[in-house]
């Protein structure tokens, strides 16, 4: 693998230590929860930034995967019906996990065992499901799936 980045369409955030990549297609809610789940993390007291939206820099350094925020979209973000907003953001962050937002009816209702997410890289990331939507709370769902070594689960 080399070390040159990819420039794939997803959006990243850190939350507490860890780093997501919330990835499906278009009009599924990527910016909506990632932001949902900054701000969460930020209100319980945890680290929360988005890193990049809707197109993020991926590639592998030392062993890890990395997210860069492309020069051309810093502190931006487009929240779907509203239109592009500023938002804090951080350059980069080694990301642990991929993200991907379900809304109802969930279906199939219980995910793959050791589900992943394949980057363009041949690397892989764990993939999580993240149900969103009205009367979820999705920060709260995502603290409960982590694997309990993550270091991020519910106290």
């Amino acid at each position: 693998m080399t070390d040159e980045a990819v420039n794939i369409h997803a959006t990243a955030a850190v939350l507490g230590t860890r780093g997501f990549l919330f990835v499906g297609p278009s009009g599924i809610g990527k910016t909506a929860l990632a932001l949902s789940c900054v701000a969460a993390a930020r209100a319980s007291g945890l680290f929360g930034a988005l890193v990049a939206d809707d197109q993020v820099l991926i590639a592998v350094r030392n062993g890890r995967i990395v997210a860069r925020r492309p020069a051309s979209i810093a502190g931006l973000a487009e929240i779907r019906g509203a239109g592009i907003v500023s938002v804090e953001t951080i350059s980069a962050a080694v990301i642990d996990f991929a993200i991907q937002p379900i809304k109802s009816p969930f279906e199939p209702r219980l995910p793959p065992e050791n589900e992943v997410f394949a980057l363009p890289s041949g690397n892989f990331l764990p993939l999580l499901r993240l149900p969103f939507g009205e009367g979820l709370n999705s920060f709260e769902i995502l603290r409960l799936i982590l694997p309990r070594n993550a270091g991020f689960q519910a106290q």
